[in-house]
């Protein structure tokens, strides 16, 4: 298969997924994305045996451009990923995958750029006032995952923005009651250091299941955080519900430090998998009134838009957005 300069390959990197897929930059500076393909992160040794896995399911050719969502910082002469083994050298990418023209962003940085530039039609509303995230200022933007993603959106007056990408999901985590005081409790038995990422992300409902059930004395099992999700979310067992409960309210507090730290005044978004997935149980937890739970800020969070971002692919959209806002074609 042949391919146009306008093309790509667009790749979302977290900790347990690679997401690959053909991205076309449109002359108007659209986006287009083909059908994404997902491998496993633990299936493969490398970015580079994952690429050519990719290549040989699209027939043998790629586009020779290629943008990386990475979940990890990025710069430096080796970049390593936080929540997965693969290491990438920028220095070696146009000769270890045939490429021409490369761009190498945070995983989060590239949401940034989804939210920049999706339709109004691809957010929803969870809390603050129902109206558009701010046209110019600040937005902060994060979402749980296997980690914490945080990053910054910053948008001029003339329709232009900038991305500042972030690692806002290791600050401190500050419990606000008694079962935060519990969750932090049994986290400190293995991590000197609790950042929010240890509360706020996908693998930690688990601990909080566990707390939870300790705190009422019930034995239960050590078990895939997965089948906690499920459970909590179908409403076949009432102490899983309420650990997604709990989740969802830490990530309203976190959402409101994030903001307050980054003047993300203009609006917040949450983005990721796992915020779509729980998007229901978001809108009937405490997260709103934990956003707003900052004392003598409390009025100015509840003049922030909140907002969910549902565009399906936002860290490969993003990706290809970086690499457009980077090589052109804005």
């Amino acid at each position: 298969m042949s391919y146009t300069q306008n093309q790509l390959v667009s790749v979302d990197i977290g900790g347990t997924h690679a997401r690959f897929v053909i991205a076309t930059i449109d002359d108007d500076g659209s986006i287009t994305l083909d059908e994404p393909i997902t491998l496993h992160t633990e299936d493969h040794a490398s970015f580079q045996t994952a690429w050519q896995d990719y290549r040989e399911q699209k027939g043998g050719t790629l586009p020779d451009a290629v943008s990386m969502a990475i979940a990890g910082p990025v710069g430096g002469d080796v970049i390593r990923f936080t929540n997965n083994p693969w290491i990438i050298r920028p220095a070696l990418v146009r000769e270890k995958l045939g490429v021409e023209r490369y761009t190498i962003v945070n995983d989060f940085e590239a949401v940034a750029h989804a939210v920049a530039r999706a339709d109004e039609s691809e957010f929803i509303h969870l809390t603050g006032p129902d109206k558009p995230l701010a046209p110019t200022g600040r937005l902060s933007v994060l979402g749980p995952g296997t980690g914490l993603g945080v990053a910054h959106l910053y948008r001029e007056p003339d329709g232009t923005y900038r991305v500042s990408a972030t690692e806002g999901g290791h600050i401190d985590f500050a419990p606000l009651d008694q079962i935060d005081d519990a969750i932090l409790a049994r986290l400190r038995k293995r991590h000197n250091r609790v950042s929010v990422e240890r509360v706020v992300a996908g693998p930690a409902i688990s601990d909080i299941y566990q707390t939870l059930a300790a705190m009422e004395g019930k034995p239960v099992a050590d078990e895939d955080d997965i089948a906690i999700w499920t459970r909590g979310q179908d409403g076949s067992d009432s102490l899983a519900a309420a650990a997604v409960d709990r989740f969802c309210m830490s990530l309203g507090s976190v959402a409101g430090d994030i903001a307050l730290a980054q003047g993300g005044f203009g609006g917040v978004v949450i983005a990721g998998g796992l915020g779509y997935r729980i998007r229901e149980t978001l809108l009937k937890s405490g997260f709103a009134e934990r956003f707003k739970a900052k004392g003598r800020f409390q009025e100015l969070m509840a003049s922030i838009p909140v907002k969910l971002i549902i565009h399906p692919q936002p860290g490969l959209f993003g990706a290809a957005a970086a690499f457009a806002s980077e090589h052109g074609k804005n």
